[in-house]
């Protein structure tokens, strides 16, 4: 799925576009209890609630397609009778209307599922009519020949309610509040199938974790059975690992500022395509040589792409690159600028020493303060 796709179906969760057929829920507390289970027919919830979840089933399709929002695909095992494919499309065809199937569910998700406190898990049943779209992607409700049904689930932690002081309207002055148990953004959650070329794609799901390093193996191997992805983190550090292997004891100011900068002209280039930048290890090696990367350090590079990435495995490029801020640290300074920028910083040898050199213009600040630069200086001098 892409960043179109994705919001094509965000665009479902409001009052007039809404799809959702059924809703159902369980609560579980600290000690993997359940405290409490819910089925109801989504329209019958009261406005006020509505709104709330289709909060929660935003949130679980936010974020940075690589990061937040997972492509995943099943291996061909789970694909076979008996495997999570099937499991979840049992739950997606029962309409959230079996209760053992359920149950079944809520139980992987409680074993699995590694949190300490309270949370719960809301599970939803939808039916979106896709409308077809014009050349000019104009969509055309009336020329719709696809249904994409689908189930969403979110798992969300609940907190309770910091202690504090509250205006009581019945005794008219303020009283310790009362702590009430309260639902956060989800932390995790999946869509199944995937909304692949808008379209059903039965052998993809779309997995979604808050914090991009914290995608709980256990949890994705079981209650989905994808494959494991590389995290944002993982890919970046397998990337500098990869780096560093190439370039060993040469890897120079220079050269390492070309890669960042030529990552980022990549990034620039596609930024209107929807599609995540995908390199794999062509396209990284012609990035290295264009940066200006020794060939004899390039002999290595095949085999130490297959050590730290692995053989015909790929790499999303803003996970690998950074594409706000260029940094430059040692032991006592961090100098950050623009991403786009690093042409602004250079190395010299000023009297014998290395030094960073940055180029500044009229305004200066030094914690916070303006200071004059030696061209204003010479200004105020005249």
């Amino acid at each position: 799925m892409n960043k179109k796709e994705v919001l094509e179906i965000r665009k479902q969760f409001t009052p007039a576009n809404c799809t959702i057929t059924r809703i159902c829920g369980c609560y579980v507390d600290h000690e993997k209890n359940k405290k409490m289970e819910s089925k109801d027919a989504f329209l019958s919830l009261p406005e006020e609630e509505a709104f709330k979840y289709f909060d929660i089933f935003k949130k679980t399709l936010s974020g940075s397609i690589g990061k937040n929002l997972l492509n995943m695909e099943f291996p061909l095992e789970q694909e076979m009778p008996g495997g999570t494919q099937e499991f979840l499309l049992k739950l997606r065809s029962s309409k959230l209307q079996n209760d053992e199937l359920l149950e079944e569910f809520y139980d992987k998700v409680i074993e699995n599922y590694d949190y300490p406190e309270n949370y719960y898990i809301v599970l939803i049943h939808a039916m979106y009519d896709i409308p077809g779209k014009a050349s000019d992607g104009i969509e055309m409700y009336d020329a719709s020949d696809n249904v994409y049904e689908y189930i969403l689930c979110s798992i969300c932690p609940v907190s309770l309610a910091k202690a504090g002081l509250s205006y009581d309207t019945d005794k008219n002055r303020m009283a310790d509040r009362i702590r009430d148990w309260i639902v956060d953004k989800p932390d995790k959650g999946f869509l199944f199938p995937a909304f692949t070329d808008r379209n059903t794609d039965i052998h993809g799901v779309m997995y979604y974790t808050k914090k991009s390093e914290d995608l709980q193996p256990e949890l994705i191997e079981q209650l989905l059975g994808s494959g494991m992805p590389m995290s944002a983190g993982e890919q970046k550090h397998n990337f500098m690992m990869l780096i560093e292997d190439v370039l060993e004891e040469y890897a120079d100011f220079d050269t390492v500022k070309n890669i960042h900068e030529n990552l980022n002209e990549l990034i620039e280039e596609f930024k209107e395509n929807p599609d995540p930048v995908t390199v794999d290890a062509e396209m990284i090696q012609r990035i290295l040589r264009n940066s200006e990367v020794n060939e004899q350090h390039m002999e290595a590079y095949q085999d130490a792409y297959n050590d730290n990435v692995g053989k015909n495995r790929t790499l999303l490029a803003e996970n690998i690159a950074e594409t706000k801020v260029f940094s430059v640290k040692t032991q006592d300074i961090d100098i950050k600028v623009n991403s786009d920028r690093a042409d602004l910083v250079e190395t010299r040898e000023i009297d014998g020493r290395p030094c960073i050199v940055i180029p500044v213009d009229d305004h200066i600040e030094v914690n916070g303060m303006s200071v004059r630069t030696l061209k204003r200086k010479a200004a105020a001098e005249n």
